[in-house]
């Protein structure tokens, strides 16, 4: 009774963080909306974690090494929660009034 999870090596979590980080790059190059933008920089945040946890469960001797990358990875998640957070305060506010949440034609913040 094999499970295909424990066939996964190191190159398939790669892959995988490779692929969602370049959805995120592309969101953030190709869409204009503040919303769209911030998800797709969650998205990339969430590529570099599955790179930690990936060489941490890979390249880890030790048990503390690994449990040293899942506590990385967990302060990257509550500092991403906390960006999201301000960030969608940001983006209610000057949605709020301008009516927008296009980046290209917010001027509010170049001053």
């Amino acid at each position: 009774m094999t499970s295909a999870f424990y066939d996964l090596t190191v190159s398939h979590f790669l892959i995988l963080a490779a692929a969602l980080f370049m959805i995120g790059v592309a969101g953030v190059l190709l869409r204009r909306n503040a919303i769209i933008v911030m998800m797709s920089i969650e998205l990339m945040l969430n590529a570099a974690n599955i790179t930690i946890l990936a060489f941490s469960r890979g390249f880890a001797g030790e048990h503390r090494a690994a449990f040293q990358g899942q506590t990385f990875a967990l302060i990257v998640i509550a500092i991403a929660a906390a960006e999201a957070a301000v960030g969608l305060a940001i983006v209610v506010t000057v949605f709020r009034s301008r009516r927008h949440s296009d980046i290209d034609r917010l001027t509010l913040l170049k001053n």
